[in-house]
């Protein structure tokens, strides 16, 4: 079986007296990572990435998102995701993992910034022409930080990471429709169930028995769901079961039975019904797509 990658922070090199950070423009990235980068993979860590120049095409799981100047990502542990892009591409990047960011900032959660804060929110932002300076001055000063060895360097490096995370949250609050998730008291029971459910959603498909893990009825769990997302939570569920069969149906070469098996389904059939139901085709003519 071909199994997707899954990046690890510590495959990168760190400077001297750095951990579990990394940042560089984005042709020095490509060049040094070419083969572990180019072919769609996970992470096992946050990643930022901001575009200057070129264009292109990223899709992070089976969405696509186009890729010009000012285009700005935030992608969360275990998103898979892949581009394609011009020759002339420039930017910038940066990624971490969750404890680098949680044991400095006691009063913060690196889940709470709302890109990263619901599986419902977009990884994506095309920054103005009036944005993009600031922001880009900001990759630019992280980048020096971590190139140079000036003292207080983990001190400023948190403090810069700190201050660009409040400011793409301020365009993104201020730029995003409605439908983003941000805290309040029934986002955070949803953040709840959308962890429950990446924990459990291969043996676990009934909504009843998360409402029982969650300590209310299955009506006001909808009733959550339903006001901030416009669905149900079945409808959640059933997503999640969509999303890993489609990176099964792509990146791994099981069979659609086996696919099913490793879903929960005892009953390929019903697996097969189901993605269509879901998806509009078969698993098969779904995979056929992507040969």
């Amino acid at each position: 079986m071909v199994l997707l990658p899954i990046l690890n922070i510590n495959a990168f090199q760190f400077p001297e007296n750095i951990a579990n950070f990394y940042a560089n423009d984005f042709v020095s990235h490509l060049e040094e990572h070419h083969k572990a980068i180019t072919k769609p993979h996970k992470h096992d860590f946050y990643l930022v990435v901001l575009f200057t120049k070129g264009s292109g095409t990223h899709e992070i799981d089976f969405n696509s998102y186009p890729i010009h100047v000012g285009s700005l990502f935030m992608l969360r542990p275990g998103q898979t995701h892949n581009w394609t892009l011009s020759e002339d591409i420039e930017g910038y990047i940066f990624f971490h993992n969750k404890e680098y960011y949680n044991l400095v900032f006691a009063s913060k959660q690196i889940d709470q910034l709302p890109f990263y804060y619901s599986n419902q929110n977009s990884p994506f932002l095309m920054l103005t022409n009036e944005d993009l300076p600031s922001i880009e001055a900001l990759f630019s000063d992280i980048l020096f930080e971590y190139q140079n060895q000036e003292k207080l360097k983990n001190l400023r490096l948190h403090s810069l990471v700190d201050l660009l995370y409040v400011d793409i949250s301020r365009i993104y609050l201020s730029t995003s429709d409605s439908e983003t998730v941000v805290t309040g008291s029934y986002s955070q029971k949803l953040h709840k169930l959308e962890s429950l459910i990446e924990q459990n959603y291969i043996n676990e498909k009934h909504p009843s028995k998360y409402a029982e893990w969650m300590f209310m009825s299955s009506k006001h769990l909808n009733r959550i769901v339903k006001t901030l997302l416009g669905k149900t939570t079945s409808i959640l569920i059933a997503e999640r079961v969509v999303l890993e069969a489609k990176r099964m149906l792509i990146h791994s070469e099981k069979s659609i039975d086996q696919i099913a098996e490793s879903l929960g389904y005892d009953d390929p059939s019903y697996f097969s019904r189901f993605f269509k139901k879901k998806c509009g085709e078969t698993p098969k003519q779904f995979a056929k797509r992507y040969l």
